[in-house]
């Protein structure tokens, strides 16, 4: 494919315009523009492309509007890391002179000298390209539901330490619809044990380790002496916050219900469906990262270097050692630490594997990276025959291979 290309270029993207910088074979210029991110700019781009129709586009993404409007164009996008672009513009400007225009032109000319290892972008699969944009997006909304919760704790911890003593966990709507109920001590010992009791029952509360503890702390809340301006501004404050988060809880539930929708509808949700621990929540994560296309990794360590497992090797001289590997698909690597941990639950050897990698000194998140190393390699052979998990099937295999984790159990 890139041996039939006769033209190169680069767009050095921004977010209201582009400019570009196309050249032939020999790496002469034949045309520089800036094009705006309109409608128009984006029809100026095809009629400015029509005389290289076999044109490949060098770019600093993989997704995005831009991405998609180039595809749609008909040219062949090569996608590239932004550290290898600007490793590319200091090789052909060692003087660090750095503009739109030379990002472009330096993009564009590693293209044709070194785009021959490049591996140009197609279009993904619609199903895989929606549940990733929804994973991610409600990944970032239990952020922001993160940061909600701290605030209103902090808030509470303030002028309200009789909820905090109550509520453990503030993830919970229970918890937000207490401080609405009763957002200050005054409110609070004013309405009585009655409406304390009616209030938990009403909210699913009625647990026997809890109940009575409860009531305990509500009927103690006066020993609490605090500043009736700040009470009163605080309380404020923390009831616009549990307000937030009902209505942000609201719309992850929408979220999640779209998720499973779309995972259920995809031929693959069945197998990553099968890994013990990923659940309803992470099996989508993992199919929509790792996605459906078979030929993007050749081999299990090709996808274990995208999730962030595998080490950086650094070699020089008689110094040789392993890093960690911060260039990767950072997503990717965040639902396979979930996964890790949580599969040590329902699964005995990935449990004896954490322990043993545990007591040769890993911390906790080093002995996940290392278990998620190995699941990676799992999950890629099952990928590629598109093989269920059979839990058997994995300890014959280990029995075969005569693996540690075994010894260890037989101990």
């Amino acid at each position: 494919m890139f041996e039939s290309l006769t033209h190169f270029a680069a767009l050095d993207w921004a977010k209201d315009h582009h400019d570009v910088v196309i050249l032939q074979p020999n790496g002469r210029i034949v045309a520089d523009f800036r094009l705006p991110h309109t409608a128009a700019g984006w029809q100026l781009w095809r009629e400015k492309i029509a005389a290289y129709p076999k044109l490949g586009v060098a770019l600093e993404t993989s997704f995005g509007a831009t991405a998609e409007q180039l595809i749609d164009s008909g040219v062949m996008v090569y996608p590239i890391h932004p550290k290898q672009s600007s490793a590319y513009r200091q090789r052909q400007c060692p003087s660090d002179n750095k503009t739109d225009h030379v990002d472009a032109w330096a993009l564009a000319d590693a293209l044709r000298m070194d785009g021959h290892a490049w591996r140009p972008l197609e279009p993904t699969d619609p199903i895989i390209a929606q549940l990733r944009v929804l994973c991610r997006d409600e990944v970032a909304l239990i952020e922001e539901r993160t940061a909600l919760v701290n605030q209103l704790q902090q808030a509470l911890l303030e002028y309200y330490p009789t909820a905090l003593e109550a509520f453990e966990d503030w993830t919970l709507e229970s918890a937000w619809a207490f401080v609405q109920r009763f957002p200050t001590t005054q409110v609070l010992l004013k309405a009585g044990k009655r409406q304390w009791e009616k209030f938990l029952h009403s909210h699913g509360l009625y647990r026997p380790q809890t109940y009575q503890k409860r009531l305990d702390i509500f009927a103690n809340a006066g020993q609490w002496k605090l500043s009736e301006p700040l009470v009163a501004a605080k309380s404020l404050y923390a009831v616009v916050r549990c307000r937030q988060l009902s209505l942000l809880q609201a719309q992850l539930q929408e979220y999640r219900k779209s998720i499973e929708a779309l995972f259920a509808s995809h031929p693959d949700s069945a197998l990553f469906g099968s890994l013990p621990g990923a659940g309803p929540k992470l099996a989508p994560r993992l199919l929509s990262e790792i996605g459906s296309q078979r030929s993007l990794y050749e081999d299990a360590q090709a996808l274990q270097c995208l999730a962030g497992t595998a080490p950086v090797s650094f070699q020089s001289g008689k110094l040789r050692k392993a890093n960690m590997r911060h260039s990767c698909n950072k997503n990717l690597r965040h639902a396979m630490h979930l996964f890790a941990n949580l599969s040590r639950a329902t699964c005995s050897w990935a449990q004896i594997y954490y322990e043993g990698l545990k007591k040769r000194g890993k911390t906790h998140v080093q002995a996940l990276r290392n278990l998620g190393q190995r699941w990676l390699k799992i999950i890629w052979k099952m990928w590629q025959t598109r093989t269920l998990y059979d839990g058997e099937l994995h300890l014959k295999n280990q029995l075969a291979h005569g693996s540690w984790v075994l010894q260890v159990v037989a101990q």
